[in-house]
C-alpha cells in the first residue's frame, strides 16, 4: 500500500521580498513565462504525484492567488476525493515580524489535525522545479529518518539565491546545519524549503515554535531540529529556480528561453497546469521582427522583439524595440520606444519616454499602472 501524504504550500513566509513586483502580489502570483504563475509549479507537482489534498497558506495581498487558483479544477486534482483549500491568516501585515508561516499554520491547526493522511509534504510558493513527491515520500519512509529535506547543488550562490537557506551535509547525507545564504561562495547546497515528515511531527514543530519564539519560521524550527532529529538531505536534479529577488525572477524567466533548458523542465509526462485564458492569437504586422522570444496571445506586434517574454494583450508599436526584457500583460508600448533589460509590470503605457535601459545588471523595473 502506498504511503499517503497531504500537501502544504507555504505562501506565507515573510523573509523573502522581491523589489517592485511584490508591492502588488505575493510571489506565488508572479507571472512566469507569460502564461503561468509561480504557484502553478508546486501545485502541479503535488497533483502529478497523486497528492490530492492540498492546503495553500496565504497572508498578505491574497486576491490575485485566490482568483488564479479558484476552485482548483484546472490542476487535475481528483474531484471525488481531492480538495485544494486556501487557508488565510488574520494577521495581514505585509512585513510584520509575526507574519510567519508558523503563524499561518497555528491559526489553521484544526485543519491540519483533521487530515487523515499520516505524512505531510511542505513546499514553497517561490520556487520553480519539477519533483515527484510520491517518490520523495516513499524514500523518506524507507530511510527511517524524521525529516527529509530537498536540496539543489548550485554554482551561482554568490550572485543568486540570496534569500535562500543553505545546508551542510555529513557523509551519511544527514543535514548538520541550515543557515542563510550570505553570498560568500559560488558552490552551495540550497535548501528548497521542501520537507517530508510525519503529520504528528509537523504539528509538534508548529506548537514548539509558538513556545520558543513568535518570530520563528518552519525553516528555523528544522534548523534547530538538526541537532536532535534525524534530518536527511535528498538531492534534486533538473531545472531549479528560486525567486528571491528581481535578478532571480529575470534570470529564471529568460534562461527558459533556451530550448534545452526549457525541455529539462517541461516534460510531456509531467504537465504543469495553469488557468487558461481563451483569446485570439497575437497579430504580427508588416515590419514586425521577433526572435528567440516567448509571446503570449492577444498581442499586437508591430516592432522588434528579441530575447524577451511578452505577456497577454501587449501592444508593441511601429519601430519600437524590446530586447532582453519581460513585459507583463496589458502593456502598451508606443511607436519608436526602445526598451532593454527591463521588467515592465501590468497595465503600463510607455509613450512619452522613448528609452528605458538598465545601466546595471539588475533589470529596470516599471511599476504597475504607470504612464511614462
Amino acid at each position: 500500500m502506498a504511503n499517503k501524504a497531504f500537501g502544504v504550500i507555504n505562501s506565507a513566509a515573510n523573509y523573502i521580498r522581491v523589489e517592485g513586483l511584490h508591492d502588488y502580489r505575493p510571489i506565488g502570483a508572479f507571472s512566469f513565462l507569460g502564461r503561468f504563475r509561480v504557484i502553478d509549479f508546486p501545485i502541479s507537482n503535488m497533483s502529478n504525484s497523486g497528492l490530492d489534498r492540498i492546503h495553500v497558506y496565504l497572508n498578505s495581498r491574497p486576491r490575485s492567488i485566490v482568483e488564479h487558483i479558484g476552485d482548483g479544477r484546472h490542476y487535475n486534482i481528483n474531484s471525488k476525493r481531492g480538495n485544494l483549500q486556501l487557508l488565510f491568516t488574520q494577521n495581514n501585515g505585509a512585513s510584520s515580524i509575526y507574519n510567519t508561516d508558523i503563524n499561518a499554520y497555528l491559526e489553521n491547526l484544526e485543519q491540519i489535525e483533521r487530515m487523515p493522511q499520516d505524512y505531510v509534504v511542505v513546499a514553497p510558493s517561490y520556487m520553480v522545479y519539477k519533483q515527484d513527491y510520491q517518490k520523495l515520500l516513499d524514500d523518506h519512509v524507507e530511510s527511517g529518518g524524521d525529516i527529509t529535506l530537498l536540496y539543489h547543488k548550485v554554482d551561482s550562490a554568490k550572485d543568486y539565491f540570496r534569500g535562500c537557506n543553505v545546508i551542510t551535509l555529513n557523509k551519511q547525507k544527514g543535514v548538520q546545519h541550515i543557515e542563510r545564504n550570505m553570498g560568500t561562495a559560488k558552490e552551495k547546497l540550497i535548501s528548497m524549503d521542501t520537507y517530508v515528515m510525519k503529520k504528528e511531527l509537523f504539528i509538534e514543530l508548529i506548537k514548539k515554535a509558538k513556545r520558543e519564539s513568535s518570530a520563528y519560521s518552519l525553516a528555523d524550527m528544522i534548523a534547530i531540529a538538526c541537532e536532535t532529529l534525524d534530518v536527511r538531505g535528498y538531492q534534486h536534479k533538473g531545472y531549479f529556480a528560486a525567486i528571491t529577488s528581481l535578478d532571480d525572477y529575470y534570470k529564471a524567466n529568460t534562461e527558459l528561453l533556451d530550448y534545452e533548458t526549457a525541455m529539462d523542465l517541461f516534460k510531456t509526462d509531467w504537465p504543469f497546469y495553469t488557468k487558461t485564458t481563451d483569446a485570439c492569437p497575437t497579430q504580427y504586422f508588416h515590419g514586425a521582427n521577433v526572435k528567440h522570444s516567448m509571446v503570449c496571445n492577444a498581442g499586437l506586434i508591430e516592432g522588434t522583439v528579441e530575447n524577451s517574454i511578452i505577456g497577454r494583450n501587449v501592444h508593441i508599436g511601429k519601430g519600437a524595440v524590446v530586447k532582453n526584457s519581460i513585459i507583463l500583460s496589458y502593456v502598451d508600448i508606443a511607436d519608436g520606444v526602445y526598451i532593454e533589460n527591463a521588467v515592465i509590470d501590468k497595465w503600463v503605457e510607455v509613450k512619452k519616454i522613448k528609452k528605458i535601459v538598465s545601466e546595471s545588471v539588475t533589470p529596470a523595473y516599471i511599476k504597475r499602472n504607470d504612464k511614462l
